[in-house]
């Protein structure tokens, strides 16, 4: 007897769940490749469904809360993220159409041995939601954040700016280049905006990153806009030496290299270094590269600059990475700080008497940040606060705060152009002694 076909978009459902309920249980949110699906059409719709439901998690979260009266069944396989992803079609894609979106959930959970018994369930909380979307799409935008982010988030940069986080939070992030030189025909050819210095955007594109044109020819590699405000700022004689901490993936590092500056990368992550490496090759850069714990290393000789991009929360990415938003705990910002404070002390160690320490982190946490300045200048001997000239950034002024630190916000327009900007605090230091 031959076996039934699969429905057409099953497949792609299928693995769209799978990472779906990968990130629900605390991994980190990466777009599906070619290896996970071959045909690029289904590719672009399951990373959409992912990365609709992520977005629109906290309004989801809503949703569940009338429509599943006992809760999210126990020990359901992928139960959950099927219901997820069928919700964010059902509610904010409706552009794909409503009955695939219950159709292939119903077929899909019946392909999990933990959740077929609950298809019914599935088809009855579909169909509710079904008759109650239009009431659905109109939840509250407060809602996409978590409570206690928002109210922290609200008191450190105003309801108005959080407010345009939710927004950038729904359209996400457009892609953002930093140029080796820049160059006008470099510029059209890629379709792109210049922003500030050497960073420009990309609002749209058709095509995967290694086909953009120039990508073979090392002119430009992606870095958000925000990302390449750090090394921009070290203060070194040209040649001098300049440490890029916790380097790879590697825009930093290559940034150094072209202000002309003899440099180390350090990473802890074998690899992360790998892929920096390859950045390394197809820039034509050569930076030392070594594997280490940037808590731990020691240098034969200090270095004129160094630029600490610390571990963090990263809740400053969350165009791009919205589950950060609901992974991160008190306690898991608690435990980061311990470490950045650990790295920064080693840094000011490793930095010769009159030489550049720029800290940084994509953080909108201000523990992450300004706290984690204030505490540097109170308890570690023999640096001072090196404050940032508007003058240093044009383009970015308005990241610059009274006290000469960076705090790019997502609601901020890089050179007064819309699509927002990663969440980073940077802040300059130099070695008196």
């Amino acid at each position: 007897m031959t076996k039934a076909k699969d429905p057409a978009g099953l497949s792609l459902r299928l693995v769209a769940a799978k990472r779906l309920q990968a990130v629900l249980k605390g991994e980190h949110f990466a777009p599906l490749q070619a290896g996970d699906l071959a045909d690029g059409r289904d590719r672009a719709l399951a990373n959409r469904l992912i990365t609709t439901a992520l977005r629109r998690h906290g309004q989801i979260n809503a949703m569940l809360g009338e429509l599943l009266e006992k809760g999210m069944p126990p020990r359901s396989g992928t139960f959950e993220a099927v219901l997820r992803l069928s919700l964010a079609q059902l509610v904010f894609l409706p552009d794909i159409g409503a009955h695939s979106a219950l159709f292939l959930a119903v077929e899909a959970i019946k392909r999990d041995s933990k959740a077929r018994h609950l298809s019914g369930l599935m088809n009855a909380v579909l169909r509710r939601a079904q008759g109650n979307s239009a009431r659905f799409a109109l939840l509250d935008d407060t809602l996409l954040l978590p409570e206690t982010t928002r109210q922290k988030w609200e008191s450190a940069y105003g309801t108005e700016a959080v407010g345009r986080f939710t927004d950038a939070l729904i359209d996400g992030a457009p892609l953002d280049l930093t140029l080796r030189e820049v160059d006008p025909d470099v510029i059209e050819a890629l379709g792109a905006t210049q922003l500030a210095g050497p960073s420009v955007r990309l609002e749209t594109r058709d095509r995967p990153v290694d086909a953009l044109p120039f990508f073979e020819d090392g002119r430009w590699w992606v870095q958000d806009v925000a990302s390449a405000i750090p090394a921009r700022l070290i203060k070194a004689q040209a040649g001098g030496s300049v440490l890029d901490l916790c380097a790879a993936p590697g825009g930093k590092t290559a940034q150094l290299c072209q202000s002309g500056y003899s440099v180390t990368a350090l990473d802890s992550d074998a690899t992360r270094l790998e892929r920096l490496k390859a950045n390394m090759e197809r820039l034509g850069f050569s930076p030392l590269v070594l594997e280490g714990d940037a808590a731990k290393f020691a240098a034969p000789e200090p270095f004129d600059g160094i630029v600490l991009d610390a571990p963090c929360s990263a809740t400053g990415t969350f165009r791009r990475h919205p589950e950060v938003l609901w992974q991160r705990s008190a306690a898991d910002i608690a435990g980061r700080v311990q470490l950045q404070r650990s790295l920064f002390a080693n840094a000011v160690r490793l930095l010769s008497p009159g030489g550049s320490l720029v800290y940084c982190v994509c953080s909108l946490e201000p523990e992450e940040g300004e706290a984690v300045a204030e505490w540097a200048l109170a308890a570690l001997s023999g640096i001072e606060a090196d404050p940032i000239a508007p003058g240093e950034l044009p383009g970015l002024e308005m990241t610059i705060n009274a006290r000469g630190e960076v705090r790019a916000l997502p609601s901020m327009a890089p050179g007064g152009v819309a699509g927002g900007m990663d969440g980073f605090f940077v802040a300059r230091f130099r070695r008196t002694s």
